[in-house]
């Protein structure tokens, strides 16, 4: 490759992030059904305990994406998310906190409009950024955008996904999605490409793309990958009934990190040794 990783940057209204190092997205589920921790309690103390164990981003979702799932109308998302972020603001102000980087996980931009109004700097847009009116908003807001890959809706993709070449494939929709991004005008240091692990794509398509993940550092974006606790890990978990999955996680998140892989979402701090 002719360019260094260690250049990259996220650029947003309120700050520039080195990604000289990988940094760990924290997952923050205002949802009462997400596969993991969905229903959790007091979701904003949550958020502050993961940054202060080392979270670099909190990515709030109010929406469960997990396979089967079905859609939420954006006014509900928005009530789930509303005190999560406000509560994180104000304890961080209480306890003189620095401001936190805060990720919406959401498709819909009245989401992301409300969220970007509340002070959060990023969009985590598992459609690609294919919403007109999602770059509208991210070109007026200077937020930075995650855009991701993946295949069907989540009610059903993971209904026998196909692929001719899952690797080949996911790449170059990331690649397209990216060359429109810019010719609407979305500067390129505002941007992430994330390839969409378990996003309608199978067990062994899955373990394609994290075996060969280096293949997406062709697009000279920054890359998040999003591994945690999914069930592709159950393959490292047959092999040692032992380990859990935030262990299986662990194992994948290292692997990432030796790739290069500049940010990694998950539920559990990733171990870099």
């Amino acid at each position: 490759m002719s360019f260094s990783l260690k250049t990259f940057q996220i650029s947003t209204s309120f700050r520039v992030i080195s990604l000289a190092r990988p940094l760990w997205m924290a997952i923050v589920n205002a949802t009462p059904d997400s596969f993991s921790d969905g229903g959790r309690k007091n979701v904003a103390e949550y958020a502050i305990t993961l940054l202060r164990n080392g979270a670099d981003i909190l990515d709030i979702g109010g929406e469960s994406t997990r396979p089967g799932a079905e859609p939420l109308d954006p006014k509900d998302e928005i009530s789930r998310i509303a005190p999560v972020i406000r509560g994180i603001h104000e304890i961080c102000l209480k306890q003189n906190l620095p401001k936190p980087f805060l990720s919406i996980d959401t498709y819909h931009p009245q989401t992301a409009a409300f969220a970007l109004e509340q002070g959060v700097e990023m969009i985590n847009d598992i459609s690609g950024g294919e919403d007109p009116e999602m770059i509208r908003l991210v070109k007026k807001s200077n937020a930075a955008l995650c855009f991701m890959h993946k295949q069907g809706i989540p009610k059903t993709m993971q209904n026998a996904p196909q692929y001719e070449n899952v690797l080949e494939e996911v790449f170059e929709y990331l690649q397209q999605r990216k060359n429109a991004l810019l010719d609407a005008g979305i500067p390129q240091e505002k941007l992430i490409a994330d390839p969409g692990i378990g996003f309608g794509k199978t067990f062994e398509q899955n373990w394609t793309l994290i075996e060969n993940i280096s293949r997406f550092h062709d697009l000279e974006l920054p890359i998040l990958v999003g591994h945690s606790r999914k069930g592709f890990l159950q393959k490292i978990i047959n092999q040692n009934p032992e380990i859990t999955r935030d262990d299986a996680t662990h194992q994948v998140s290292r692997f990432l990190i030796q790739q290069n892989i500049q940010i990694l979402r998950t539920h559990v701090k990733p171990l870099q040794k």
